[in-house]
């Protein structure tokens, strides 16, 4: 079978694409053969800035193949997705029973790694902000793919969005038809404040510009993958907070399955929507590695399998 892999850091060109043998499901395990696999910015700039070569994880959907030992949920047949910790952008991958879910029989596996993953990100986010009826919610990263779904549910909170971005004309209409009502550059000098919650998902710098814009009793809630510093200062003299979360730390098995059953009802009721930038045949990653890098992607990412 074929398999992206890497064995040096750098950029989208150190990906490659090797012929391995099939893997065998162990224990816990399904072998599913991928239709799809999500691209995100922290697997890209793991690539590109180590410390050192790993196999490449991701969401993947697809339809399970062989159980291995103990395997007691699913059936082969069934179209699962789920997060691959390793060995992700492949003809066929493992994936732990205990990470994997069933696809509905209204959607499709682009629609899965689309939607599950970054949908929870972004329900975790809303839910940590504790976001309430016409509100003002900032939201960095926005026309990444959970910051799309961030945009969304804001809206479904009753809060007012404000969509702040690398670059705007470009994406200032596909935000709006997601429902943000203003959207600004990460350069301009104010992004709407005072706001009542942030959901900062770029990191770096941007995370002190995000505190700044809070109000009086404003709420920030991180979860980029690049840090970012948060001065105390600023929050005392605001009276605001600042939250953080991993998804999967601590395991939240029942919570995560009662909010993925809630997005995939909203997605098949049309209230919840996934934006797909492009889908790019497996053979080439790298080229769905650079669109990431370019920051131009509206929505997720896609890997299609063939």
């Amino acid at each position: 079978m074929r398999r992206v892999n890497y064995v040096i850091n750098g950029g989208p060109e150190v990906l490659f694409v090797e012929d391995v043998p099939t893997p065998v499901p162990g224990l816990g395990e399904l072998l599913v053969r991928c239709e799809a696999v999500g691209v995100t910015l922290p697997a890209v700039r793991r690539v590109r800035e180590g410390p050192e070569p790993i196999p490449l994880g991701g969401e993947i959907a697809g339809v399970v193949e062989a159980l291995g030992p103990g395997v007691r949920g699913f059936v082969p047949g069934e179209r699962v997705t789920g997060m691959c910790v390793a060995h992700a952008y492949a003809e066929r991958a493992l994936l732990a029973e205990n990470r994997a879910s069933r696809v509905p029989e209204h959607a499709d596996s682009v629609d899965a790694v689309a939607l599950v993953r970054s949908g929870l990100v972004a329900r975790q986010a809303c839910s940590s902000g504790l976001i309430g009826q016409g509100e003002s919610v900032l939201i960095t990263a926005a026309a990444s793919a959970v910051g799309a779904m961030a945009v969304q549910l804001a809206r479904a909170h009753g809060a007012t969005v404000v969509a702040a971005v690398g670059s705007v004309p470009d994406k200032r209409a596909f935000l709006r038809t997601l429902g943000a009502e203003t959207v600004v550059g990460y350069d301009e000098p104010t992004w709407g404040e005072p706001v009542d919650v942030v959901l900062e998902g770029a990191g770096g710098e941007l995370v002190g510009k995000a505190v700044r814009a809070l109000g009086r009793g404003g709420r920030l809630v991180t979860f980029a993958a690049r840090p970012g510093a948060i001065s105390s200062h600023e929050l005392m003299t605001r009276g605001a907070s600042a939250t953080g979360f991993r998804m999967g730390s601590p395991p939240k098995p029942a919570l995560h399955a009662c909010w993925r059953d809630e997005l995939w009802d909203w997605h098949r009721e049309g209230r919840l929507r996934t934006r797909v930038h492009e889908q790019i045949p497996l053979a080439e990653a790298a080229r769905a590695h650079e669109v990431i890098e370019s920051r131009t992607n509206l929505g997720k990412v896609v890997l299609v399998v063939d």
